[in-house]
């Protein structure tokens, strides 16, 4: 029996890593077979090219590498990843909980094309190229954290605090941020994600209601297979 592939998606600073790491705990906790990946996964040799563009080897703008080639990149990364750490585990049932996916790309690359007709053509690429013709499983559910811009920025820089670590290209542009926003909003809706709102009365909610809300309609879609 073939498993199930959640993503938990968001622009940068969403909560991406966070909410994808409790809701594999709880599950595990209660017997789900579950696996969680990240990408990039910074830890492979596969995610080379990832990390030179976000380091801003090939020009310090995201806009530098053309939507096209730049989710190559993210692609050859996921591929390695699926064949070598969870394709068998998927295969014979178990649930992969994934932060970001190729529905990253769909954010933050296809925000690059302005013109609508040639964004869509780019959308049909990737979903054929890496679905398609590499393999990739298509994702069974996505969770889309919506959280604005002003407080995604606010939570990234308390994050960079915290670590010592500096701001990639994408992290460092602010406009490009809010155009990712404006964008995954847009595709949210055209490919039927599950939207969670990050904010309440222009409050950010708190880690744990957030969580609730993807654990229960996690639980809600796995039903009583798991």
């Amino acid at each position: 029996m073939k498993g199930k592939l959640i993503v938990i998606e968001g622009t940068d600073g969403s909560g991406k890593a966070t909410q994808s790491g409790q809701l594999s705990v709880r599950l595990a906790a209660e017997g789900v077979p579950v696996r969680k990946v990240d990408y990039p996964n910074y830890q492979s040799q596969s995610s080379a090219l990832v990390k030179m563009y976000l380091n801003g080897e090939f020009g310090n703008r995201p806009e530098a590498v053309n939507a096209y080639a730049a989710s190559a990149f993210y692609a050859v990364d996921r591929i390695a990843s699926y064949k070598k750490d969870w394709e068998d585990f998927y295969l014979n049932g178990g649930v992969v909980i994934a932060d970001r996916y190729t529905t990253s790309n769909m954010i933050h690359q296809a925000v690059k094309i302005a013109d609508q007709a040639a964004k869509k053509s780019y959308l049909d690429w990737l979903w054929d190229f890496e679905f398609a013709k590499c393999g990739l499983p298509v994702p069974d559910k996505v969770f889309f954290l919506a959280m604005p811009p002003a407080a995604s920025q606010e939570l990234l820089c308390g994050r960079e605090k915290k670590s010592g670590g500096t701001q990639d290209i994408h992290e460092q542009d602010s406009q490009y941020l809010a155009y990712c926003f404006a964008n995954a909003c847009e595709i949210a809706e055209q490919y039927n994600w599950h939207t969670i709102e990050c904010l309440h009365n222009g409050t950010i909610k708190t880690i744990e209601q957030i969580h609730s809300e993807i654990y229960q309609a996690v639980r809600d879609f796995l039903g009583r297979a798991y």
